[in-house]
């Protein structure tokens, strides 16, 4: 059990796809306590697969609001069940995953500001709280008619890149409420407010409808990447004349009080009438603000695979940013973060282990470690689901990079490559595909990359710690916690209640510019970073080639 303590502490949550997860922080920003609720074994009556049901339309991919106000029930539960003692909380934030959203009814005002303590969250809000039971999540991509239509009707991707920071991605929430109202109106019309993930945890701690973050704002396809503001003519295309309404306030910046926890959470659970809520963000800015200093790069291998960068305010987006993504910063109202987004990131990975390596991790790391660098010529690619980079692509497909000269004399489809290389095959996938984008997304004379901090899963991975490392030619480094996110919502906490003190103080000031406490576990082998260097250019030509074969295929279909 964990001990009690007199001093104060920081909550911070993040509500990814396959869990609910809590860190409370110290002063020192110490992990103190871990907690954690895994949404298909602990709450198995909702039918979720890795916390998600698909839909009988193709692509649509939801998990049920109810599953999560049980999950932060049982969590607290849980927290309360290892002594911890919620009066000592002094501030809440956190995460959720992003581009996830929630329709909130009528009535929601109402019951979330009536909170009865004798009474669960599940059992006061769900149904009646809620216009849709169920929440579009990330790996949706039911929404590519809503996607064709956002860009035709705003000029063409590059322009809702240019005032968005991302082309218009299925899983983007505006792409997701467009959907709502073009298939389900009388849903849409019966949706008093819109909420993302983050902002939904937000909104139960206050007891009313929260605002949405900048950085999580930023992945909606809806706000001004630039300005930190809706934009009108997105709110419109998406949404109709109704959605500005719907989404309530304008974005606010990360490190604010939106006010004291509801009085539900007082009576029921024993926090400090003084405790206060900032703003939740997205579970990769929160993951940023966690393990992000001067000079990082991140890349998290949870579910999906995700690169980020921190980079310097600009009066515009890159031009690389119809295949990438430009984010507000959750902190810095001027600064940014780019990202790379892959859909295929654990669960491919597992896939591939449970197909050739008997399902076994052991097993899948001595096949990587036999396989010499580069595979003896054959690049793979591996989508189970629909890619976002390259764009929708599904399947799995492998080339032989020996006759590569000029694009005239292209890749060879490779037939039935050994079983043994797919382990280190789909590692040099994901992170070659990475690598080749990352002198696209930094800013003209940006600052040499100093390191390269992992989270997630498979970062506790050793094999695939020294890929990487090789890969990207960077020391590798992982933070003493796991739970990046969370323990970034801990932080955002922090700050809020620490600028009630320092109101002109910056997160940097904060936190003197260092991330939380990091290790370097894997240095790059130079001999094998040059082969790497070296398949840079052949890799591109590969995925040229399954771009090539997809689009032909879809318009077979077609």
């Amino acid at each position: 059990m964990a001990p009690t303590s007199s001093k104060p502490l920081f909550l911070g949550l993040d509500l990814s796809t396959q869990q609910l997860k809590a860190v409370l922080l110290d002063e020192d920003s110490q992990v103190v306590h871990e907690a954690a609720v895994h949404f298909d074994r602990d709450l198995p009556h909702h039918g979720t697969t890795n916390g998600a049901i698909k839909g009988p339309d193709e692509g649509e991919v939801t998990s049920p609001v109810k599953m999560w106000l049980e999950a932060i029930d049982l969590l607290c539960q849980r927290l309360k069940d290892d002594n911890i003692d919620f009066s000592v909380i002094v501030a809440i934030s956190g995460a959720g995953q992003q581009h996830g959203s929630v329709y909130w009814s009528k009535d929601a005002t109402a019951l979330l500001a009536e909170l009865n303590p004798n009474q669960s969250l599940a059992e006061q809000l769900s149904p009646g709280a809620f216009s849709y039971p169920k929440a579009p999540i990330w790996q949706d991509s039911s929404t590519t008619e809503d996607c064709k239509r956002l860009e035709a009707e705003y000029g063409n991707a590059q322009a809702v890149a240019d005032i968005s920071g991302s082309r218009a991605y299925e899983r983007f929430t505006g792409n997701q409420i467009s959907r709502i109202r073009r298939l389900f109106p009388d849903i849409y019309d019966a949706t008093v407010y819109i909420s993302l993930v983050s902002s939904f945890i937000a909104s139960l701690f206050i007891g009313k409808i929260a605002p949405i973050d900048i950085s999580d704002a930023s992945g909606m396809n809806l706000m001004d990447v630039l300005k930190n503001k809706w934009d009108d003519k997105l709110l419109n295309i998406c949404g109709g004349p109704t959605l500005r309404e719907k989404l309530s306030l304008e974005p606010v910046l990360g490190g604010v009080s939106l006010g004291n926890v509801h009085d539900w959470w007082i009576k029921r659970w024993g926090f400090s009438p003084d405790c206060i809520v900032a703003p939740f963000t997205g579970d990769n800015p929160a993951t940023v603000v966690s393990l992000s200093a001067p000079g990082d790069a991140l890349l998290s291998l949870g579910t999906s695979t995700t690169f980020l960068l921190s980079i310097p305010a600009a009066s515009t987006p890159p031009k690389r940013f119809t295949t990438s993504h430009l984010l507000s910063h959750p902190t810095t109202f001027d600064g940014k973060i780019a990202m790379l987004c892959y859909k295929n990131g654990a669960l491919a990975r597992e896939l591939v282990r449970d197909q050739y390596a008997n399902g076994d991790w052991n097993t899948f790391d001595k096949l990587v470690e036999k396989t010499p660098a580069g595979c003896n010529g054959i690049v793979g690619f591996y989508f189970p689901l629909p890619e976002i980079i390259p764009p929708n692509v599904v399947g799995d497909y492998f080339f032989s990079t020996q006759p590569i000269k000029t694009t005239v004399n292209p890749p060879l489809v490779a037939e039935n490559p050994p079983p043994s290389i797919h382990p280190r095959a789909i590692l040099e996938s994901q992170f070659l595909s990475i690598r080749s984008r990352i002198d696209h997304i930094l800013p003209a004379n940006s600052p040499h990359l100093k390191r390269l901090v992992i989270s997630g899963g498979s970062s506790a991975n050793v094999v695939i710690r020294q890929t990487i490392a090789d890969i990207f030619d960077m020391d590798v480094f992982v933070s003493a916690t796991k739970e990046a996110a969370a323990s970034g919502g801990a932080l955002l906490a922090k700050y809020a209640w620490w600028k009630g003190s320092h109101p002109d103080g910056t997160f940097v000031d904060m936190t003197m510019g260092k991330a939380m406490g990091l290790e370097c576990v894997a240095k790059p082998r130079k001999d094998i970073s040059a082969v790497y260097d070296s398949l840079v250019g052949p890799y591109n030509e590969c995925e040229a080639q399954v771009i090539q074969a997809w689009a032909a295929k879809s318009a077979e279909q077609v």
